[in-house]
């Protein structure tokens, strides 16, 4: 691996379990078992390094949304693959994916004064949920009633709780992952669960 993407995934690694005040770039080099000097060079201070770990591992989950839903049949199809492929992300990035909870407009953002780009970043995820809830009320696979902004951001903070739920408290809820899905689902769908065709269902989930 080149050692400025070492130094990439190992501040993402850091930052998630430490938070940004914690977190020296000492440690991030350490982690990364690079020289400190190397550091700065590549990401200049703390800061930017915190920044750039955030929005690096959010690129990465649009990325992965973008090709996990792109076979979609309908748009509420699409809102189940999107959290689903969510979910699932965040599992196979246990390690660095906690980044994102240090660097979110959904928690308490340690630099005040990224707040706002901070935020606009995460439109782009909303932004992407959003395309398929309009679709869905378009082709009939969404409740045409329901307020088209609006319910992509309970979705996501349906997301939010799910994955905060699993990685930061001491519960431990079996199934949590899958019945989110189950659950959004449920809430947008025109039909009764029990009508919901198979292919809309969600896939098994490891939790």
């Amino acid at each position: 691996m080149p050692k400025k993407t070492a130094i990439l995934h190992s501040a993402q690694e850091v930052f998630g379990q430490h938070g940004y005040s914690t977190t020296t770039m000492k440690m991030v080099a350490e982690k990364a078992g690079v020289a400190f000097g190397l550091v700065a060079h590549y990401y200049g201070n703390k800061e930017s390094l915190f920044i750039t770990a955030g929005f690096s591992m959010i690129d990465d989950l649009l990325a992965t949304l973008s090709h996990k839903t792109r076979k979609a049949r309908s748009g509420l199809d699409g809102v189940r693959l999107f959290v689903e492929s969510y979910l699932t992300f965040t599992q196979e990035h246990r390690r660095t994916f906690p980044v994102l909870i240090r660097c979110s407009p959904f928690s308490d953002v340690e630099l005040p004064a990224e707040r706002e780009r901070i935020a606009e970043k995460f439109l782009e995820i909303i932004h992407a949920l959003q395309a398929f809830v309009r679709r869905g009320q378009q082709d009939g696979s969404i409740n045409p009633e329901l307020p088209e902004a609006e319910t992509a951001f309970l979705i996501y903070s349906n997301i939010v709780g799910a994955v905060r739920t699993t990685m930061i408290t001491p519960y431990n809820v079996p199934g949590l992952y899958a019945e989110t899905v189950r659950y959004v689902v449920r809430s947008l769908s025109v039909a009764a669960e029990s009508s919901i065709p198979p292919f809309l269902r969600p896939s098994s989930l490891v939790d």
